[in-house]
């Protein structure tokens, strides 16, 4: 069984994660940590008690410590898990530097059970392949075993959703400086009241965003989404 610390601020989130990994088949859940401190507590008892932690599900924004910071400490302390990181943050000098960290896979918010899934699948292949001892037959099969950890097909959406309109809107809701209704949000990214719904509602599944009622003078109260904000 693979072993996996999942590390992330978010109780939500952090309990999807775990749910995910303990669904796919050959993986279990080490621990959860919450700081930086933490998962490198849990991680250094692991390793103490003879049962290192083979993956890392890392959120980048945690509360005591960026994440890639976390990743140069791990490694220089001698900690050889490798690392998936599973972040909103779409800056690409970030994700430059999460490679050069050790950051094998680079998963961005929001996604499904499917997405990690196949993220996972593909690491598992690529340890199998790997996990042999002895030398590579050639160029051919050093590829073929870096290629596990690519995903070849993007992991689907709910149904009737799509990837552009799907970051449009949140992507109107992270510039907001207050919470946006469905309507609000429709118009400001082009698209329905209703359509937007289905969107923000997604991303409140997938812990991105908060739903609140906020109170008028009269009427029923209207529903606001407001982005969860990292870090």
């Amino acid at each position: 069984m693979i072993s996996v610390l999942v590390v992330e601020d978010d109780p939500v989130a952090a309990a999807a994660h775990s749910l995910y990994v303990e669904r796919t088949p050959g993986f279990r859940v080490a621990g959860t940590a919450y700081t930086c401190a933490e998962a490198l507590r849990r991680l250094e008892r692991a390793r103490a008690g003879g049962s290192p932690v083979d993956l890392i599900l890392l959120d980048l924004y945690l509360p005591d410590g960026h994440g890639l910071r976390l990743c140069r400490t791990l490694r220089a302390a001698g900690h050889g898990s490798d690392i998936i990181a599973v972040t909103s943050a779409r800056d690409l000098t970030m994700v430059r530097q999460a490679v050069s960290a050790g950051v094998v896979q680079y998963l961005l918010k929001p996604f499904g059970a499917a997405a990690l899934t196949d993220r996972l699948d593909g690491y598992a292949r690529y340890r199998r392949t790997l996990g042999r001892t002895g030398e590579a037959t050639g160029q051919d099969e050093v590829d073929q075993a870096l290629a596990l950890l690519r995903t070849p097909e993007p992991a689907a959406l709910p149904k009737g959703l799509s990837a552009p309109t799907l970051e449009t809107v949140a992507g109107v809701l992270r510039e907001a400086s207050a919470g946006l209704s469905a309507a609000a949000a429709g118009a400001a990214a082009g698209v329905s009241r209703i359509t937007a719904r289905r969107y923000l509602e997604h991303l409140v599944d997938a812990g991105l965003a908060v739903r609140e009622p906020q109170y008028g003078q009269v009427g029923r109260p209207e529903l606001c989404y407001r982005w969860r904000a990292e870090g």
